[in-house]
C-alpha cells in the first residue's frame, strides 16, 4: 500500500494531542491526528490548574473552552476534620492565571478535537496504531488500523506520541518503567448534586483527607453534577463492597460531609475503579519520536497536575519539533526532558509530602505564613518551573524543613 504523507503524526487526540497538533499547525506543518477511542468518552482528571489557560490559549483553543460555560476554579479548599485550608489563585507568588475550570473531561476533551479540527487538521477517531517502522532518516510509517478492520500507512517525518494511558509507543518499543509510588487505588463517580451548598462553597473543588494514606476529592460541574472520588493504598477498599455501586454507597455513607449531600443521589457516571495508575518511562524521545502527556509519566491525582503536564509537555515538544523539522539544531534532552523533569520532580515531592502527612502539617497550621502560602498556591496553580519561587527551587527540603519546624513548635506548645 501506499503510505499518506504528513509532516507530523499526532497519537492521541486527548489535551495533549490537541495542543501539539495546534502548535505544529501554527508553525505551517502538516499535522494529522489519530485516535484510537470514540468521543466523546470518559478520561480521569477533570480540575484544571491555571497553568494550562497558558497552553489553551496559545494553541488558539482558549475561546472554544470559555464558550462551553465550565465551572470556573479559583483555588481548592483542603479539609481535615475540623481543620481548612482554603487556597485562593488570587494570592499566589507567580504572575499568571489566577483561575481555571473545573471540567467533565468527555465535553471537554471533545471541545478541544473540535477545535483542532475546526483549525483544518485531520482528526481521525476510532483508529489504532498497530505498527511503527522507524527508517534510518529519522522518518516513519505507521500502520494504522480503523473500528471496520481497514488499513493503511501514514508516513511521517516525526511522531509525537500523545496516547496517554493508552502508551503507544512505550509499549511498542518496551520503554516503561515501574514508578516509584507506592501502589493506589481509586474509585470514583458523578452524583447529581441536588443538595449542592449554596454559594462559593457549593463550586469549590474541596479535598478531604480522610485518613493519612486516603484522600477524597469533590468537584462541582456547572451540568449540576459533582464528581467524587477516593484515593488512596489499595488496603483501605476491601473493607467495602466488591460490587461499584455498593462499594461507592458504602464509602459515601462512611464520610460525615458527604454521606447526607449524596444520599440517594443518582449517579450518572457509574462508579469506576482504576488502581496502579503511576507509571513511567525509560525514554522521552528518541530517532523520530516524542513521547508527551501521560505517554510520558503520571504522578497521582491530588494535586490535579495531570492535564498540566499534559499540556506543557505537549507544548514544549511540539515547539521542538517544529525547529527540528526546519532545519534548526534541538537538544530534546536538556529543553525537553530535564525542563519537563524540573517540573514532574516538583509535584513529586508534593505527592510524597501529601501522603507522608508534611504538608497535613503545613496545610492545617493554626498559623499559616502568609509568604509561604502563597508560594505553595503557585505550585497548586501549576506554576513548577518557576525558579523563583523557593517552594520550587528548593522544594523537597522547604516543605520537610518547614514541616519540622511546626512539629517542634507544635511539641514545644504542648510541654
Amino acid at each position: 500500500m501506499n503510505p499518506e504523507k504528513t509532516d507530523v503524526l499526532v497519537i492521541g487526540a486527548g489535551p495533549a494531542g490537541c495542543i501539539a497538533a495546534s502548535i505544529v499547525n501554527k508553525q505551517g506543518l502538516k499535522v494529522r491526528v489519530v485516535e484510537k477511542t470514540r468521543f466523546p468518552r470518559f478520561v480521569i482528571g477533570e480540575s484544571l490548574l491555571p497553568r494550562v489557560m497558558d497552553h489553551l490559549d496559545e494553541a488558539g483553543l482558549l475561546e472554544d473552552v470559555k464558550a462551553a460555560g465550565f465551572q470556573k476554579k479559583f483555588g481548592a479548599k483542603f479539609v481535615m476534620g475540623t481543620k481548612v485550608c482554603d487556597f485562593n489563585f488570587e494570592q499566589q507568588f507567580t504572575q499568571g492565571w489566577t483561575w481555571t475550570y473545573q471540567v467533565p473531561r468527555a465535553d471537554f476533551d471533545t471541545i478541544l478535537a473540535k477545535g483542532v479540527a475546526k483549525k483544518g487538521i485531520q482528526v481521525e477517531f476510532e483508529t489504532g496504531v498497530t505498527a511503527i517502522k522507524f527508517n534510518e532518516d529519522e522518518t516513519s510509517v505507521t500502520t494504522v488500523e480503523d473500528v471496520n478492520g481497514n488499513k493503511k500507512e501514514i508516513e511521517a517525518r516525526y511522531i509525537i506520541d500523545a496516547s496517554g494511558y493508552g502508551r503507544v509507543i512505550p509499549n511498542l518499543l518496551g520503554l516503561n518503567k515501574v514508578s516509584s509510588f507506592d501502589p493506589r487505588k481509586t474509585h470514583f463517580t458523578h452524583f447529581k448534586d441536588l443538595n449542592r451548598p449554596e454559594g462559593t462553597d457549593g463550586n469549590r473543588i474541596t479535598i478531604i483527607v480522610h485518613r493519612q494514606q486516603i484522600w477524597i476529592w469533590v468537584i462541582p460541574f456547572s451540568n449540576g453534577n459533582t464528581s467524587v472520588g477516593f484515593v488512596g493504598d489499595p488496603e483501605f477498599f476491601k473493607d467495602f463492597p466488591l460490587n461499584n455501586l455498593e462499594r461507592m454507597k458504602a464509602l459515601v455513607n462512611d464520610v460525615d460531609v458527604l454521606r447526607e449531600r449524596f444520599k440517594n443521589a443518582e449517579m450518572p457516571l457509574p462508579p469506576r475503579t482504576i488502581e496502579g495508575y503511576a507509571i513511567s518511562s525509560t525514554k522521552f524521545f528518541g530517532e523520530g519520536f516524542v513521547t508527551v502527556g501521560n505517554a510520558t509519566e503520571f504522578l497521582d491525582p491530588v494535586f490535579s497536575s495531570g492535564v498540566t503536564f499534559a499540556m506543557e509537555s505537549a507544548s514544549v515538544a511540539a515547539k521542538l519539533v517544529s525547529k527540528k523539522l526546519s532545519g534548526e539544531a534541538v537538544d530534546f534532552q536538556k529543553d525537553y526532558v530535564d525542563y519537563m523533569m524540573r517540573g514532574i520532580n516538583t509535584f513529586r515531592t508534593y505527592v510524597t509530602s501529601w501522603y507522608n502527612g508534611d504538608l497535613h502539617e503545613i496545610f492545617f497550621t493554626e498559623n499559616p505564613n502568609l509568604g509561604v502560602k502563597q508560594q505553595i498556591c503557585s505550585v497548586l496553580a501549576g506554576y513548577v518551573w518557576d525558579m523563583e519561587n523557593p517552594f520550587v527551587k528548593k522544594h523537597a527540603r522547604a516543605i520537610s524543613s518547614l514541616a519540622h519546624l511546626l512539629r517542634q513548635e507544635k511539641a514545644g506548645m504542648k510541654s
